[in-house]
């Protein structure tokens, strides 16, 4: 089952956001996907900020990864791996060290096998003056989650 939901402005992102978030499973792997300027970042932020982050939220776009604090006491990752020029560079992050709760991978075909597979595919896109989002679950856990996910009332009729 793939959702797609119309996103007219950043509440409505947030809103997305927060729903999602708020029925992960442990360990998701989100694959953010769009071209530049999509909203990927934007989505990301209103994710870290629904599961309680409180302080700032960087782009990982320099760093290549963030790791935040969650108010569970877990921890989230967020990676951009836009400026990666090779899959064997992801080894000097020291990702294999955490057991995230929360995977945000923008770019992860940059990654190539060296990331985990997705649990759901975010696929992001400028749509006339706001966002298109597809939800795509591609895991076991992926379909359970889309499956219980409660959507604010104004996404319902975009399912």
């Amino acid at each position: 089952m793939t959702l797609h939901v119309h996103l007219a402005d950043e509440q409505a992102t947030a809103e997305l956001a927060g729903a999602l978030a708020l029925a992960a499973p442990p360990g998701a792997m989100v694959h953010l996907r769009g071209d530049l300027g999509a909203g990927k970042s934007t989505l990301a932020r209103a994710w870290l900020r629904a599961l309680g982050v409180t302080g700032p939220v960087r782009s990982p776009t320099y760093t290549l990864v963030e790791h935040y604090l969650l108010a569970s006491g877990r921890e989230a990752v967020h990676l951009d791996l836009y400026r990666i020029g090779d899959a064997a560079e992801l080894d000097f992050l020291g990702l294999d060290d955490i057991e995230p709760v929360l995977w945000l991978v923008e770019w992860p075909d940059r990654a190539g096998p060296a990331l985990p597979p997705a649990d759901l595919r975010v696929h992001l896109a400028v749509a006339g003056e706001g966002r298109g989002a597809r939800l795509e679950p591609v895991s076991g856990p992926g379909h359970a989650w889309l499956a219980t996910v409660r959507l604010p009332e104004r996404f319902a009729a975009i399912t």
